[in-house]
């Protein structure tokens, strides 16, 4: 029978240091949020979208917090790190759970290589003629992916012996992020805003409605929220996860989403009017505002913005590094991964050997993905399908384990849940097909790993298991279904109009979501209450301290 994380003596069960506190695992969240996405994502959302691309940000904002409430209850009810990658192990077994952690684990390990390619493609803006080599306008040249591999290995470092060298210097990195970001969006008001942007050119909606959804789901509005799950994987390291838990997620996704909205009025706004002649989609930047800097005469904030491109996408970079090693942790204590993935250090209490395989496969991501809007799509669809299990795994383990602490409950779970299920079907569907159908392919191919360990146990006990996960497999292929036979505004076959076909995504997504619910049983819940229970109710009821 499939593991349910049940931790292992002697350091491979997880024996981390509790060293982070609420302010430390705050800045976690808004670190992993405010990354590379400010740099590229307002440039990337305008394509798509024009000036509407600021609701864009407001609504991702708001689909985010639905579904982060979900995980809201779960962080705080199991403090583990890696927890992205056990709840729908503890809520229906292996097969959901696997599918669940594969996904959230494929999405979050990308990012890393994806932060180190966004720092070189801004260096290609430098004036010098060997930068001017490193990016073409599509993908990184050698010398570029040479230097990327370079800064993947700096943020390895930096989290290989100590996690408090990691939040130290990532607590500079958060002043610079907040920084840095605040004087662009001053600058560009005060030196070259232009009003008539936001509704000439095509008015202020010129590509229509269905690009300002596609925006949210594709142009780095999913792929920079998608942080807020950060505070999440790291809460077996702090001291007091029930009260530091939802305040770091809540925190992150407020003050981020005010951040970006205010970074995309200020680009909307200073775009000079000669770059729009083939519409907002025609504008092509490399390092899109140090660009507008320089198109203003704001030489000052271009080179500043040339060194936090290597500041900010470096901090998500280490985060991400961070919190991977511990979701290989958490996937190797369900059962899916060599034993040896799972050993944490016994002095500095860090996954190391977790920390050389996640190294290894960011290596192979920059070499397949060259430029960071070749990724970022990709990583936002994969995240997407990992968050669809965790408003359905909050849901049954009320059920399954109704007497367990919980430090912090979701308000109003039984509209939340549902709704955020909902609302992460249609950021599927917004994602265009053929996107989607590849993406879920990608999901798939980690099934034979699966397979292979259920294979070595005779696949004993495991029938539950399946039975249970029968209802992701069938949403899945339903959703790729429905994207290809879809309205073309979401590049389907439009056998399905539009506004008919949103409808039917979020219909049928509450009756698998019902589906889900149902098929969630007490065998995996019963073995993870027998691991919590009196010392879980102690961790809830520690003081907490501000680090």
């Amino acid at each position: 029978m499939p593991n349910v994380a049940r931790p292992e003596p002697g350091g491979a069960g997880g024996d981390y240091h509790r060293r982070l506190g609420t302010f430390s695992l705050l800045m976690v969240g808004l670190s992993s949020i405010i990354g590379s996405g400010w740099l590229f994502g307002s440039w990337k959302a305008a394509k798509v979208a024009g000036p509407a691309a600021i609701l864009a940000w407001v609504i991702g904002a708001g689909i985010m917090m639905l579904i982060g409430l979900a995980y809201m209850e779960l962080g705080s009810l199991f403090p583990k790190s890696g927890g992205m990658v056990r709840y729908a192990q503890y809520s229906h077994g292996s097969l959901v759970g696997y599918i669940g952690g594969w996904s959230n684990w494929v999405a979050i390990v990308s990012v890393i290589p994806i932060e180190a390619e966004a720092s070189v493609q801004y260096m290609s803006s430098w004036k010098w003629h060997w930068a001017k080599g490193l990016y073409d306008g599509k993908e990184l040249h050698p010398t570029g992916l040479a230097i990327a591999a370079l800064l993947v290995v700096v943020y390895f470092l930096i989290n290989y012996w100590t996690v408090r060298l990691y939040a130290m210097a990532n607590g500079f990195i958060m002043i610079v992020k907040f920084v840095v970001p605040a004087l662009t969006i001053v600058g560009l008001l005060a030196s070259g805003f232009h009003g008539g942007n936001f509704s000439h050119h095509g008015g202020f909606a010129p590509y229509g409605w269905a690009a300002v959804l596609t925006a949210i789901a594709t142009s780095g509005v999913v792929f920079a929220f998608n942080g807020f799950q950060s505070p999440i994987n790291m809460a077996g390291e702090a001291r007091n996860p029930g009260r530091s838990v939802p305040i770091a997620l809540i925190g992150a996704l407020v003050l981020s989403a005010l951040v970006y909205v205010g970074l995309q009025t200020a680009f909307i706004g200073a775009v000079p009017g000669h770059l729009l002649g083939h519409g907002w989609s025609g504008v092509d930047l490399n390092s899109p505002f140090a660009d507008l800097a320089i198109a203003v005469n704001l030489n000052w904030l271009a080179v500043t913005l040339y060194a936090d491109a290597f500041i900010s996408p470096s901090g998500t970079g280490m985060t991400y590094t961070a919190t991977t090693a511990r979701m290989i942790q958490g996937m190797q204590e369900n059962g899916y991964f060599p034993r040896i993935l799972g050993r944490v250090h016994p002095k500095y209490g860090i996954p190391q050997p977790a920390m050389w395989f996640n190294l290894v496969i960011a290596f192979v991501f920059l070499c397949l993905f060259r430029g960071w809007g070749t990724l970022s799509a990709v990583i936002s669809v994969a995240t997407v399908i990992s968050y669809v299990t965790g408003p359905v795994s909050v849901t049954v383990l009320r059920r399954t384990c109704p007497d367990l602490p919980r430090p912090t409950r979701t308000p109003a779970l039984r509209v939340i849940a549902p709704t955020g299920f909902a609302f992460a079907s249609l950021l599927m569907y917004w994602s265009r097909w053929p996107l989607t159908g590849e993406v879920i392919l990608i999901m798939a191919i980690g099934l034979p790993i699966y397979l292979y360990y259920g294979l070595r146990q005779r696949f004993e006990g495991w029938g539950p298991h399946l039975r249970a996960g029968v209802w992701l497999i069938a949403y899945l292929a339903w959703m790729a279904l429905l994207s290809a036979l879809g309205s073309a505004r979401f590049g389907g076959y439009d056998l399905i109009p539009y506004g008919v076909d949103m409808a039917v995504v979020a219909v049928s997504s509450l009756a698998f979501y019902a589906w889900g619910v149902r098929s969630g049983w007490a065998g995996p819940s019963r073995e993870v209450a027998g691991e919590s229970g009196p010392a879980r109710a102690a961790e809830g009821e520690e003081v907490a301290s501000i680090a």
